[in-house]
């Protein structure tokens, strides 16, 4: 073979391993945002909403999954599934007379579920919600809208009690959904 056959020759095999490797990044990426997105559910779209590139919200979710895998998540004891169910009930109760307090101590509550649980409680609520999201994609907006309700300027007191109504519910189901979940750990275990 001449020299000139060899370049082809060689030129060809660069082209196809070049191309075999993007195939295979590309098979790669497909997989990861499969997973993401069978993991994340609603999440991974509000996250690439939210990040403005897939790319970005990828990363970001994936780091999530990591930071996760480095906490040890434990279920509650029945003694403890049982307190936190009364202390929630003092906490609607309570709200009658004092929304506003009532609200803030339902969100301090999940937080202290969450804390009891292994997750990293002393983060803001946005990183706290992101490492909620990798167990609990389904129910993690409502943990988010709860803050974000709780933290809105009103407009008017009517305004201000919806608000805080609001915010309560979704801590509520936030809450029912931590404490379920210790449920389905402890009868699989």
């Amino acid at each position: 073979m001449s020299t000139n056959e060899w370049i082809a020759v060689a030129a060809a095999v660069v082209i196809l391993a070049v191309i075999a490797l993007l195939v295979v990044a590309r098979m790669t990426s497909s997989r990861r945002r499969t997973h993401l997105q069978e993991q994340f559910g609603p999440e991974y779209d509000r996250t690439v909403d939210a990040a403005g590139s897939r790319r970005a919200a990828e990363q970001d979710l994936a780091e999530r999954e990591k930071q996760h895998s480095q906490l040890q998540i434990r279920p509650l004891s029945e003694a403890a599934r049982t307190r936190f169910l009364e202390e929630w009930q003092g906490v609607q109760q309570r709200f009658v007379d004092d929304p506003g307090g009532a609200a803030g101590q339902a969100e301090h509550l999940v937080r202290r579920v969450m804390d009891e649980r292994g997750y990293p409680a002393d983060d803001d609520s946005d990183t706290l919600a992101g490492v909620v999201s990798v167990d609990h994609p389904d129910i993690v907006h409502r943990y988010r809208h709860g803050c974000e309700t709780l933290r809105a300027e009103p407009n008017g007191s009517d305004e201000r009690t919806e608000n805080l109504r609001l915010a309560m519910v979704d801590f509520r189901a936030v809450l029912e959904t931590l404490l379920e979940g210790d449920r389905e750990l402890t009868t699989s275990s």
